[in-house]
């Protein structure tokens, strides 16, 4: 017997072909597509507009391969990392952050990571595979579920800024994000995305010629190459001239502002040198900063520079009009950092 299709794999056309197929009307297909992405549907028995029927060979032809919170934990401070896992038995992780304002989701694009960012615990993890349009959406509308019942209000803003680089799974991202923001899916504004790549100097001029709508951040963490290549050693391949003429192309063709994220570490990135490196790259198009405080995953090499480091660099940014914003730690409790979770899991 062949393996059932995944359901969500097809078009909304593709659905009402079928049903046409099968001598049925075309809107069964549209009811079908509704409840796989408007109400996150888990499996056919939950559509209860349609026939018994029809639902038995829903099921006799196709799967919904629905991601399960497999582990839940909860911080003090309120966040919430899921151990989500697929189909397949991998697990990934995603996160709910909330402020006063407003809850963020943190969704990963990939099982593991190909590349080998040094600080961070997803490197750790070898790159299994890319994930499913359909798997990074249910991470989004898990944690909206999560965001109604501990906060009660929808998810106001993503970040792809979980396990693995989002424009080495350029597709599927793009995919998901369409479904995301569509009135049929969950009904996002593209500005209340932001993609956050290590910085593909090709990818991002992608980006740019695709139009897209949503918010670029990239992991810069040092303005100047020799120190970058350590921190980041697949950054070799791709020179810091090479990302600056990359994200002048992207604000030239979408005006859009890009943040760079950027973690202070004690002896590595924390002088006056890289501060001032980190100046002049911002000078090449309109951007702002978010320095993070680090969450060690070991006592390596990587250590959070003291409190000092920070305020220089917040002094001098702000005197040269870079805009400059501190995001401090959260779940310091369960497991924060990116890939810890998995890690455990795995």
């Amino acid at each position: 017997m062949s393996e059932k299709k995944d359901i969500r794999a097809l078009t909304k056309t593709e659905l009402r072909e079928f049903f046409v197929s099968e001598g049925d009307k075309a809107f069964r297909g549209n009811q079908v597509y509704e409840w796989l992405w408007s109400k996150s549907a888990h499996s056919f028995e939950d559509m209860t507009n349609i026939s018994l029927e029809t639902r038995k060979m829903l099921e006799d032809n196709f799967v919904i391969n629905h991601i399960k919170v497999d582990h839940m934990q909860r911080s003090s401070d309120g966040t919430v990392k899921n151990a989500v896992k697929l189909h397949d038995g991998l697990i990934v992780e995603s996160v709910l952050i909330p402020t006063e304002s407003r809850t963020t989701a943190c969704v990963s694009s990939q099982v593991g990571c190909s590349l080998d960012c040094n600080f961070c615990a997803t490197a750790r993890l070898k790159k299994m595979r890319n994930l499913n349009p359909d798997e990074i959406f249910d991470q989004v509308a898990a944690i909206n579920q999560e965001s109604l019942l501990y906060y009660n209000h929808k998810l106001s803003n993503i970040v792809f800024m979980g396990m693995g680089e989002p424009l080495m799974n350029y597709n599927n991202v793009l995919k998901a994000i369409e479904k995301i923001t569509s009135p049929e899916g969950l009904g996002i504004s593209p500005r209340r995305i932001t993609v956050s790549t290590s910085g593909l100097p090709k990818m991002i001029k992608k980006l740019a010629d695709d139009e897209v709508k949503f918010n670029l951040a990239v992991s810069l963490h040092s303005a100047i190459d020799e120190v970058r290549s350590e921190i980041m050693p697949f950054s070799k391949a791709f020179p810091l001239k090479d990302l600056k003429e990359s994200l002048e192309y992207w604000y030239a063709k979408t005006e859009s502002r890009v943040t760079y994220e950027y973690v202070v570490w004690k002896g590595i990135n924390d002088s006056k040198e890289a501060i001032n490196a980190l100046v002049k790259f911002c000078k090449y198009i309109p951007c702002k900063v978010n320095l993070i405080e680090y969450n060690p995953i070991d006592d390596g090499d990587f250590q959070q520079a003291n409190q000092q480091a920070i305020s220089d660099y917040i002094s001098i940014l702000e005197m040269n009009d870079i805009i400059v914003n501190v995001r401090r730690s959260r779940g310091k409790d369960i497991d924060a950092a990116c890939g810890q979770l998995a890690n455990k899991k795995s």
